[in-house]
């Protein structure tokens, strides 16, 4: 898929991975709907993926929207869609990648709070399948289209602490690969990201005082958020966003 001209939409995009990915789909000539939980924080955001576009040297601004709000919300996400066609005419990608973490410093499973625990499933697994659910109407009508879902090794690897967001993660993965099954021939491919570690606010809540200098931003793992618009073929792929490109694609 060419980026230029298509319309994304992406979910936690005030800050982090999702700013990023933002910022480099402009880039690219996408036009996007980007959304968050608080609007100061969004707006900020939209100026910030402006100003990055421009200092790259493109011919005009990007086109961006922004739209605040929870994604938990069932009418916050319907709002997204709709907004997002009526704004665009259109929709081709939509990213998944808002997260809730959780208490931090993250507790046991034995301790976690079941309020708590229905809160990160709640963002982390249910949410991005009622958005799906809303946006695939205009995913299946563009012809070619993704549903991008970011998860982590956390969804895959049993780490002590972890326990609340990694099965959360697991979730989410696993309905993607059978949603992938069911939208086998549509136009519609279905790819679960692993971004790995990076340095970012989350990552420090998870680990508080831990040293995280030592990896990358997530500047440099949004690069292959492109890359794999624009290579993967695959009606479902579960990709590693830090390893090569042809190592990951297919992966079960």
């Amino acid at each position: 898929m060419d980026l230029q001209g298509k319309v994304a939409l992406i979910t936690g995009a005030s800050r982090g991975l999702g700013l990023e990915i933002a910022k480099a789909y402009a880039k690219r000539g996408a036009r996007l709907m980007i959304t968050a939980r608080t609007s100061a924080d969004l707006e900020r955001a939209a100026a910030e993926i402006r100003t990055s576009s421009r200092g790259d040297g493109a011919a005009r601004e990007p086109l961006i929207e922004a739209l605040a709000g929870d994604v938990a919300d069932s009418s916050h996400a319907r709002r997204l869609i709709d907004t997002t066609v009526r704004a665009f005419g259109r929709l081709d990608i939509l990213i998944n990648n808002a997260s809730e973490l959780g208490p931090s410093p993250m507790p046991s499973l034995e301790q976690l709070p079941i309020d708590d625990y229905h809160r990160i499933l709640d963002v982390n697994a249910v949410a991005p399948l009622q958005l799906t659910q809303f946006a695939l109407p205009h995913l299946k009508a563009a012809g070619e289209a993704f549903v991008i879902n970011v998860s982590s090794d956390a969804g895959v690897q049993a780490y002590p602490g972890w326990g609340g967001y990694g099965s959360s993660k697991a979730a989410l993965e696993h309905w993607s690969r059978i949603l992938a099954a069911e939208l086998d021939g549509s136009g519609v491919r279905i790819l679960v990201v692993d971004p790995g570690d990076m340095n970012t606010e989350m990552h420090r809540q998870a680990e508080p005082g831990v040293d995280l200098a030592h990896l990358p931003g997530p500047e440099r793992v949004a690069r292959a958020f492109v890359r794999f618009v624009e290579d993967v073929r695959e009606p479902f792929a579960r990709l590693e966003a830090q390893k090569p490109l042809f190592a990951a694609v297919g992966a079960s």
